[in-house]
C-alpha cells in the first residue's frame, strides 16, 4: 500500500471561497460595519483626555514621556490621536500624571456619550 500523495494548498489554483467562511460554522463573528461618522476613534478622544490632564497640570510633554518611560514623539502621536495605545502604555501615563485610570477612561465615555448624543463632549465640572 502506498502513502497518499502529498498536496501543498499553494500549488492549487486559487479558489474563489478559498476566503468564504465555512459553511456550518456557528465560530465565524463578523467584522462590524464602518463607524458612523459622528463617532470619533477612542484613540482620539482618549488623545484629548490625556493631553488636557497633562495642560492642567502644567506639565510639558518631555516631563510626562520620561516619567511614563515612553519616548516624547509616541507621547505625542498617542495625545494627537494618531497611535493606539497598550494597556500597559496607558496604565504608565496615567502614573506619571498621577490619575487614575478609571478616571481616563470615564472622561472618555462622557465624551463618547455627550457627542453620540449631538453634544460637542465638553462639560464643565465644578473644582
Amino acid at each position: 500500500m502506498t502513502a497518499p500523495e502529498e498536496r501543498r494548498v499553494d500549488d492549487e489554483a486559487p479558489d474563489a471561497t478559498a476566503d468564504a467562511p465555512p459553511t456550518g460554522s456557528t465560530n465565524v463573528i463578523p467584522f462590524p460595519g464602518p463607524r458612523r461618522p459622528s463617532e470619533p476613534p477612542l484613540r482620539e478622544v482618549l488623545g484629548e483626555v490625556l493631553r488636557e490632564e497633562r495642560h492642567r497640570q502644567e506639565r510639558t510633554l518631555a516631563d510626562v514621556a520620561a516619567e511614563a518611560a515612553v519616548s516624547l514623539p509616541y507621547l505625542s502621536e498617542i495625545e494627537r490621536g494618531r497611535k493606539e495605545v497598550s494597556s500597559d502604555l496607558l496604565g504608565a501615563v496615567c502614573d506619571a500624571l498621577d490619575v487614575p485610570l478609571v478616571d481616563v477612561l470615564e472622561r472618555c465615555v462622557d465624551r463618547l456619550r455627550a457627542r453620540a448624543q449631538g453634544g460637542l463632549g465638553i462639560q464643565l465640572r465644578a473644582a
